[in-house]
């Protein structure tokens, strides 16, 4: 059941990120920089917020004139930054709710990731309680009708010696300790928020915390078109000695409020589910993946491709623990290692030109080798033989288990990143006659499941990462597919050309070449 929610979900954001692809191109796809962007909006809110409270009065008495004089008699600098403020906060809700849709659609909270997510979860509480206490402040009807329905939601829990509620009965119950106190938890709470964030991402290698210019500058300037065509009002002054009604709710933050007037037990208890079901998402069930990667110190020089190139800070470089002149060794941490084997694929060891001994690598993934990879590409020339005939193409495939060619298996060798394949087997596989193109196939480029595998793949073959294809291997016969496993039939249509072109260079060879390399290759 979770299985085909996820597929389902997922098809939904397929279908909005390739449409955000075209239009915009995979560097400015807002629903690839929803972590970037809830960052950006943070600071938005946090510098938007220290503006506002320049001009703030903390006092109970002229909190309300406060906020009406900074918005009415100079709306155009301070009353923006008030809608700035409100709309950058709604839209942090947006953005959180979409990067945890789209992680979890990706299957992106399992294994090594649980921490990521688990970590997640006190983000959203803080988040919420970050907006709530800054609807206090305004002390307007609505801040009247958050500040008695929070504290008598607070009240049913048996936590307080004395009701808190109270202090919102009359006009003469609320002092200026009290919202004084409520000033302090909208600013100590954010601060928490943002301890919680730097958490989030400590996982994780070159976690992306700021969004390009470009999409920074159009989140800007949405912003403010918004803030000033629909400036943020109060709702009238709070008036303790009668019940505010009707308010306005922002339904970004305030969507439970009606139902904790109504039930607050069942609110309390509906929270309380919903926590623990996304606390325990990441074991429900648990992800089975292969065997962490394993390092083999003969053939490790520490030279820390490997560990530059992990998306997730699972590698280290530590003191040599044998006898080779060498000062550094490969450290595996292996509860945070998620089997990706871009490690193997950074690896100078990984060249399947090797002749003399057998095919082993300074880091490995021991339930699918780089000796397994040579092999397949060995049987599947074989296989693509039996096939086709001397005239028609031969094609191998590299393709990411999570990408369009997750499911193919005639023609594929299958890994869990594209990048775990070495540039050099592509050149091993077009140089001996193995096949006559070679394809890429791995994630959208905006949906890469190990992050970093279509980036640093991408380079390599382009020559501006090590290790790189070397510039005799021949492009032409080299296509790279980014697709996600919901764009099949566009794999399918870009192999069938890519074919197409490949017989077309095969019928300007000379009769007998063709028939010749593979001869050679068998």
């Amino acid at each position: 059941m979770i299985a085909a929610l996820r597929y389902g979900v997922r098809r939904v954001f397929d279908v909005a990120e390739r449409g955000l692809d075209r239009l915009a191109g995979p560097a400015l796809n807002p629903l690839a920089q929803l972590g970037a962007l809830g960052f950006f909006l943070f600071w938005i809110v946090a510098v938007s917020g220290i503006y506002l409270f320049m001009l703030f009065d903390t006092g109970v008495e002229n909190a309300y004139a406060s906020v009406e004089w900074y918005s009415t008699r100079h709306a155009w600098h301070a009353g923006v930054m008030r809608s700035f403020h409100r709309y950058a906060s709604d839209m942090m809700v947006v953005v959180m709710a979409l990067h945890l849709l789209r992680e979890f659609s990706r299957d992106r909270y399992r294994g090594a990731r649980w921490f990521s997510w688990l970590t997640g979860v006190p983000v959203i509480w803080f988040l919420y309680m970050s907006g709530i206490t800054g609807y206090w402040l305004v002390w307007d009807q609505l801040a009247q009708y958050v500040a008695t329905t929070s504290t008598e939601l607070l009240d049913w829990l048996p936590i307080f010696g004395e009701p808190i509620a109270r202090n919102f009965l009359a006009p003469s119950s609320l002092s200026n300790r009290f919202f004084t106190l409520l000033v302090f938890l909208h600013i100590a709470v954010p601060l928490v928020l943002l301890f919680m964030l730097w958490i989030h991402i400590q996982r994780i290698t070159r976690p992306k915390v700021n969004p390009p210019r470009t999409l920074a500058a159009l989140m800007m300037l949405a912003l403010f078109a918004v803030s000033v065509a629909k400036p943020a009002l109060s709702q009238g002054p709070a008036d303790l000695a009668r019940v505010p009604s009707p308010v306005g709710l922002d339904w970004f933050y305030l969507p439970l409020y009606p139902l904790a007037d109504a039930a607050p037990g069942a609110l309390w208890g509906l929270l309380a589910a919903a926590t623990v079901m996304l606390a325990a998402m990441p074991w429900l069930p648990p992800l089975r993946r292969m065997r962490p990667a394993t390092v083999d110190l003969p053939h490790c020089n520490g030279c820390g491709r490997c560990v530059e190139d992990c998306p997730y800070d699972a590698l280290q470089l530590v003191p040599r623990s044998d006898d080779l002149p060498y000062a550094l060794e490969v450290a595996v941490d292996t509860d945070k290692c998620v089997s990706c084997g871009i490690c193997t694929g950074s690896c100078p060891s990984s060249t399947p030109f090797r002749s003399v001994g057998p095919l082993v690598t300074g880091i490995d993934l021991p339930d699918l080798t780089f000796a397994s990879q040579r092999e397949r590409v060995h049987e599947l020339a074989k296989v693509s033989d039996h096939k086709v005939s001397d005239q028609s193409p031969r094609l191998l495939v590299i393709g990411c288990q999570h990408g369009a060619a997750g499911t193919r298996t005639d023609d594929t060798l299958s890994l869990p990143c594209v990048a775990m394949a070495p540039p050099s087997l592509i050149d091993y596989a077009l140089s001996r006659g193995f096949a006559d193109g070679v394809v890429v196939a791995g994630c959208a480029e905006s949906a890469c499941y190990n992050r970093l595998g279509v980036e640093w793949m991408q380079q390599r073959i382009a020559g501006e990462r090590d290790p790189y294809l070397r510039s005799r291997v021949p492009r032409e016969r080299i296509l790279s597919v980014w697709a996600s496993p919901t764009e099949g039939a566009r794999l399918d249509r870009e192999l069938a050309a890519f074919k197409e072109r490949l017989a077309t260079m095969t019928e300007s060879q000379s009769p007998a070449e063709a028939p010749a390399i593979r001869e050679a290759a068998s």
